[in-house]
């Protein structure tokens, strides 16, 4: 799919707030509205996560996110990739604040996440 094609101009703004909306809400269950069955998730730290079953259990059993709320402020898309880069505020699993700036790539087939990469705005190397 190209997503500059995809009906209307505010598409890729449309659709990361259907993804953080799922992921913020913790609707696991609705990870496959926006995931391919075959996705591909690169996340600093993690092994690669592969298949939309390894993402959710991620979400569900891994991510030491308890709560939060993703701001995006900028979204660009070109051809079948998508990018948005923000800020996410929450609470971890241990009751820890969290505040992490960051960014996503996204190759989308056919309206699907097929793969996401993740970046954080921290010194690491």
């Amino acid at each position: 799919m190209d997503v500059t094609t995809a009906g209307t101009p505010h598409w890729p703004h449309d659709f990361t707030r259907r993804l953080f909306s799922v992921i913020d809400g913790r609707r696991w269950h609705e990870l496959g509205r926006v995931f391919a069955a075959d996705c591909v998730y690169h996340r600093p730290g993690y092994p690669a996560l592969v298949g939309l079953a390894d993402i959710e259990r991620f979400y569900r059993e891994e991510r030491i996110i308890e709560s939060g709320v993703h701001r995006v402020e900028e979204v660009m898309a070109g051809n079948d990739s998508l990018a948005c880069w923000g800020s996410f505020q929450g609470l971890s699993r241990a009751g820890e604040r969290l505040a992490e700036r960051f960014s996503d790539h996204y190759r989308i087939d056919d309206g699907m996440i097929s793969s996401r990469r993740t970046y954080f705005y921290r010194a690491a190397i």
